[in-house]
């Protein structure tokens, strides 16, 4: 066991990625099962390793000067699978604290000993967040039995990632492998950031057909954000660049998505975006350093 302590230098790196995926771990077991995974790798036709090391994540963005957020998804009260080890990514993180953040999960529907778990996550293992995915672990974020995770992570002080929006788990599946998107509808969250104005809130991915919702809670609400993983940046709906570029130029991180969306790639696709010059270093960087309370 050893605690995460950031060795990053974070004048140095280039970007930091708020959104990559660690789905795998050292016995090998994977964060979805076979049939999720393949739907998937269909759906974003990515080509690339789809199940790296966490050796080989850290090695891709040491190479890139970047920095990342590494995390799974603990689901299996909702798909019956096994989740990767939590655990065993913030130590890797260790390992690797030049370019890697942990961030933790938990099952909501753990209830009191999901809390219990976060405060064990932040406490023993130094992770710096934790992310939820509300349609991939079945339940409705505003529900409030619930709310003792989100008090939880909020008396912890670090911010919490919910997926908001499509997802490309279980997409082209019969009933979408019974995965359902209204979960991830940003007004549900708009709930919890009112509830828990103390509670960070990143809404991950441009949340269609919802990208309207997304920005109106991130301009209502102080305490919430968005990430700009899941898509190349040349698709992004145009309110959101727009939003990107003016009243939301302290709200927008930059998350790829990775392995399914590379950084390479979004950056290049990036570069092509209408987005002010001082605006770019605050989406690629600063923004996301606040949300960490790295930098005020």
């Amino acid at each position: 066991m050893s605690r995460y302590e950031y060795g990053i230098d974070f004048d140095a790196i280039t970007a930091l990625d708020v959104h990559a995926h660690a789905e795998i771990d050292a016995c090998g077991h994977r964060s979805l099962d076979d049939e999720l995974m393949a739907a998937s790798e269909k759906y974003f036709k990515s080509g690339a390793e789809r199940t790296p090391s966490l050796d080989a994540i850290a090695g891709h963005y040491r190479d890139r000067n970047m920095a990342a957020i590494v995390f799974t998804v603990d689901a299996g009260a909702a798909t019956g699978h096994p989740v990767n080890s939590v655990e065993e990514i913030a130590e890797g993180a260790a390992r690797h604290n030049d370019v890697l953040i942990p961030f933790g999960s938990v099952d909501p529907w753990q209830g009191r000993a999901a809390a219990g778990r976060v405060r064990t996550l932040v406490d023993e293992y130094g992770v710096k967040g934790f992310k939820f995915h509300p349609s991939l672990q079945g339940f409705e974020p505003n529900d409030r039995a619930f709310y003792p995770v989100y008090e939880a992570v909020a008396e912890a002080g670090v911010p919490a990632l919910f997926h908001t929006g499509q997802t490309g788990i279980g997409a082209g599946l019969p009933g979408g492998h019974g995965i359902k998107l209204r979960y991830s509808d940003p007004m549900l969250l708009d709930d919890v950031a009112a509830d828990f104005p103390e509670l960070t809130i990143i809404m991950a991915h441009p949340s269609v057909p919802w990208q309207d919702a997304a920005i109106s809670s991130a301009t209502h609400k102080s305490n919430v954000y968005i990430d700009l993983s899941g898509w190349s940046p040349k698709y992004f709906p145009p309110q959101l660049v727009r939003a990107a570029n003016s009243m939301l130029r302290h709200k927008v991180l930059f998350g790829s998505d990775f392995p399914v969306i590379q950084p390479d790639r979004w950056m290049r696709d990036f570069d092509g975006l209408e987005i002010k010059d001082e605006v770019r270093p605050l989406i690629l960087k600063g923004n996301a350093l606040e949300v960490l309370g790295i930098r005020r």
